[in-house]
């Protein structure tokens, strides 16, 4: 076949403008080289597993994996080494090897299983996590740890229901946590949800969550006003976006005891005022009791200090 002359030069533009081959990525398998001796060390690997050496096995497909990358076997190798990882109970290091496989080999027929292996995997160190410390126990993976494995769940399929169950439980793994900051990351966590996964089924559970930690945090942590009201909020805005929700009586009934809250913490503000012996804002909090309730035992010790203290 003959070229003319006119298409030589768009030819020769062409040519440059695919440069070297040198500058191209090469291609899983794209060498026979390669693939001889990624075969050869794959079936080692089967010969020790086949021979009860599991841990041989999983740095022979480790080898593998990372000194021949784009070999045929290189994504099988290295989702091998994961499953292996996992059976011996290796969760972080099985974590990391399905992640390389995930981040390297999206067209993998094997793809599909490693982000499901991947996600149980991680769900199953956080709940770990949350019942060993609503329990009192220390789990073996640290909290970071498990939200940095639940981050990764969230970023490697973005769009999927998994997406939305991962960041939710990153909220529980914190709420679980306690102290100072847990209820704080907890309720940011939380926030996440409602925001960037609206109509999943996680988002009413985290607004609800969201009052809840408020809550909690008026009541044991933070005693501030500004907690109750926080909180408050939060079930209305639950009530209001997810009308019918299974948690709507519950909240409703914790709205309801949130006032009683803002009266005891009236009064505990106001014996703290009058231990201090600055008898004005003594008088104005056992005031705020007293008109906020009809009756009860706030009422009667409010109306008898007022009455000690000269009002």
């Amino acid at each position: 076949m003959r070229i003319s002359r006119l298409a030589l030069p768009a030819l020769a533009v062409l040519l440059a403008s695919c440069g070297d081959d040198a500058d191209l990525p090469p291609l899983v398998g794209s060498t026979s080289a390669n693939n001889d001796r990624a075969g050869a060390l794959y079936s080692q690997a089967q010969s020790a597993e086949s021979a009860g050496k599991r841990d041989k096995a999983i740095k022979l497909y480790d080898e593998l994996a990372d000194t021949m990358p784009i070999a045929q076997k290189a994504p099988e190798a290295r989702f091998r080494q994961a499953e292996l990882l996992e059976q011996n109970g290796k969760i972080r290091e099985s974590f990391d090897a399905y992640q390389d496989f995930i981040s390297r080999y999206n067209s993998s027929n094997l793809y599909e299983k490693a982000l499901n292996r991947q996600a149980a995997m991680a769900q199953s160190a956080a709940d770990g996590q949350v019942k060993t410390s609503f329990l009192g126990l220390k789990s073996g993976i640290s909290p970071d740890k498990i939200t940095e494995m639940l981050a990764k769940v969230r970023q490697n399929a973005p769009r999927s229901p998994q997406a939305s169950k991962a960041q939710y439980t990153i909220g529980q793994v914190w709420e679980s946590q306690g102290g100072s900051s847990g209820p704080t990351k907890a309720i940011a966590a939380y926030r996440e949800v409602v925001i960037d996964f609206p109509d999943s089924k996680e988002a009413p559970e985290a607004q609800f969550r969201i009052g809840k930690v408020l809550m909690e945090e008026a009541r044991h942590g933070n005693q501030d006003q500004a907690n109750l009201e926080r909180a408050r909020e939060a079930f209305q805005d639950y009530l209001r976006q997810y009308p019918g929700h299974s948690k709507n009586g519950e909240a409703r009934q914790l709205m309801s005891n949130l006032g009683g809250q803002d009266v005891q913490q009236s009064f505990n503000v106001a014996q703290f005022y009058e231990r201090k012996g600055d008898t004005g804002s003594a008088r104005f909090y056992y005031e705020e009791v007293v008109s906020k309730t009809k009756s009860g035992d706030l009422h009667d010790k409010a109306k008898a200090r007022l009455a000690a203290l000269g009002n």
